[in-house]
């Protein structure tokens, strides 16, 4: 199902449809990126936009193809990916001295 340029809302079973997931996993997704809100009328009817919709892809490809944390996509979807890179930095350089202490155990 392709989006329609002329329809503003979707209901949160066309967007499952749209991106190819299930809605308990949009409600997941809700709870933890601030900007996937969707509009909300009374209790039980949610409504996304073109926008909240290019951001759940966005999400999607982040968590599934990047294989990035719920955190990671967080920090990457706010446009703050030094901080994202600074943790990738950390990791390597931890990496390597672990294997510099390996060598040095080995050496003895």
């Amino acid at each position: 199902m392709e989006k329609s340029n002329n329809k503003i809302y979707y209901k949160i079973g066309e967007v499952c449809e749209i991106t190819e997931l299930k809605p308990s996993i949009l409600r997941f997704w809700e709870k933890h990126f601030k900007q996937l809100k969707p509009i909300k009328v009374g209790s039980k009817h949610r409504y996304y936009t073109v926008k909240h919709i290019d951001i759940i892809k966005k999400i999607k490809h982040m968590l599934y193809e990047e294989k990035l944390t719920i955190e990671g996509a967080k920090i990457k979807l706010n446009g703050n990916n030094d901080d994202l890179h600074s943790n990738s930095l950390l990791d390597e350089v931890k990496k390597e001295l672990l294997e510099i202490l390996t060598l040095l155990k080995h050496n003895k």
